[in-house]
């Protein structure tokens, strides 16, 4: 694990999932479909992407 970025593209909707699943995808700061963030790359944030990550898709920023 790097201590760089990571982009998180909001690809599933929470509807139908338990409740805390949509509240961690609000707190990667994602609020809508096909929407992509970037954010740190340390633990927290991995954490909570592997609880949502039939809802997402992760990749490297530093790639391009």
């Amino acid at each position: 694990m790097s201590d760089g970025t990571i982009r998180i593209t909001y690809f599933r909707s929470a509807t139908g999932y338990p409740k805390d699943q949509g509240e961690t995808v609000r707190m990667l700061g994602l609020h809508r479909l096909n929407q992509t963030v970037e954010q740190t790359d340390n633990p927290s944030v991995r954490g909570m992407v592997n609880k949502v990550r039939h809802l997402v898709r992760i990749e490297d920023a530093e790639a391009e």
